[in-house]
């Protein structure tokens, strides 16, 4: 607040702010691995999904922002350089290493008594004893390399056998650490022998974990409600005592978005950084994976881009509108549109099932050659040599596109 007044900025304000801080506007990153690993510094977290029919969310998110990108650097950034760890975030994700310390906490706490993941482990104590003990001896371990107890009851968490609920368990808990991935594919290893000798790991006092997170989720978004920054990083827990006592010390600020009628919160730097700002649009043209830090929360992205988005993956095919993994389109500062691509490995072309743009007043004579370079690159990305447009896309648009 400046006085007794709180500040107000325009919804483009607010949009270029968040657009920037999630690099996808002007990202100025390094080349090579080192823009990788700080792409998940200034996001904070990464998350990790399974869903294959293009490349995972996680390298999407970084072919987006980081134009020299490549898979091996995530491998060798968690693997080689223990610059990047797993852990629970806003959901399973990438984490830097020196962020390590705040999710101690996370890890020590006890499950909610009397649930199901409690009285799990209570009943399971001597065989988490076990695998941690097996861990411990033979070296890093998959599920896989565990056997299975026949003729069991089927549970919660996907029907996972026992050892493997045991081995998460323990890794919810910090005892054990993802080494790596195998095939996509989990392998767990002594906390200890993960770490890298150089991490710190004092535990933060509450105040200096709940700040952090607070700090984090602004560093990243620029501008946020309340919901927001519970929400970004989810392990966090609520956090609005810590952000009253930041906004009584200075620390943030309280401002409003023009026909907006919610409080929003911003890092003092943040307000500087929109006041001196020359409005930078990107001419690229970038496809968001659903799991995108930048969308993940659909309310705020249907608040600040009057744009509304739901992953299809889970819905009946018949009731699919847009496609089973349609990705939202970012054109300048706006989400112009919904694409649904896949990609055909074997026959190495790249299909686009759909292609969905909204009436947001597009300037096609440069929006359709930046969404043909988008397409290609995208294309190149996924090792396929041909893009083959559905009938389904309007001929307006499709026969303007140049693949």
């Amino acid at each position: 607040m400046e006085g007794d007044k709180i500040i107000q900025i325009s919804p483009r304000q607010a949009r270029n702010l968040f657009l920037k801080n999630q690099l996808l506007i002007n990202p100025k990153l390094p080349e090579g691995k080192t823009g990788t690993l700080k792409a998940i510094e200034n996001l904070g977290y990464v998350q990790i999904d399974t869903i294959n029919v293009i490349e995972r969310s996680h390298h999407i998110v970084f072919f987006t922002r980081c134009p020299d990108y490549k898979q091996q650097y995530l491998h060798e950034l968690q693997v080689k350089d223990k610059k990047i760890f797993e852990y629970w975030a806003h959901a399973a994700s990438f984490i830097p290493m020196k962020d390590y310390r705040f999710y101690i906490p996370a890890m020590k706490k006890k499950p909610k008594k009397d649930s199901w993941l409690d009285k799990w482990i209570k009943e399971h104590r001597s065989l988490i004893r076990k695998v941690k003990a097996r861990v411990k001896k033979d070296g890093p371990l998959a599920a896989s390399d565990f056997q299975d107890v026949k003729h069991r009851k089927r549970g919660p968490w996907w029907d996972w056998k026992p050892a493997k609920m045991a081995l998460e368990a323990l890794f919810w808990q910090g005892d054990l650490m993802i080494k790596e991935r195998r095939k996509f594919q989990r392998i767990y290893d002594i906390t200890e022998r993960v770490l890298p000798e150089n991490v710190d790991i004092t535990k933060p006092s509450e105040e200096q974990e709940k700040k952090f997170f607070i700090r984090k989720a602004l560093n990243a978004m620029g501008i946020a409600t309340i919901q927001d920054i519970n929400k970004y990083i989810g392990i966090s827990g609520r956090l609005n005592k810590w952000v009253d006592q930041m906004l009584k010390l200075g620390q943030i600020l309280e401002l409003t978005i023009k026909g907006l009628n919610k409080s929003y919160y911003i890092l003092t730097k943040g307000l500087e950084e929109i006041r001196k700002s020359k409005t930078v649009i990107s001419l690229r043209v970038s496809f968001l994976s659903p799991f995108d830090n930048s969308i993940i929360l659909r309310d705020r992205t249907s608040a600040l881009f009057n744009f509304d988005y739901s992953l299809e993956a889970y819905v009946p095919k018949t009731k699919r509108k847009y496609g089973y993994f349609c990705l939202p389109i970012l054109w300048q500062n706006q989400l112009i549109g919904k694409i649904d691509p896949k990609a055909d490995r074997k026959n190495k072309i790249l299909i686009i099932n759909n292609l969905h743009l909204e009436d947001k007043k597009i300037n096609y004579n440069k929006f359709i050659p930046a969404l043909s370079r988008t397409l290609k690159d995208f294309a190149d990305f996924h090792n396929c040599e041909k893009i083959e447009l559905s009938k389904n896309i309007p001929a307006k648009i499709s026969h303007k596109i140049k693949i």
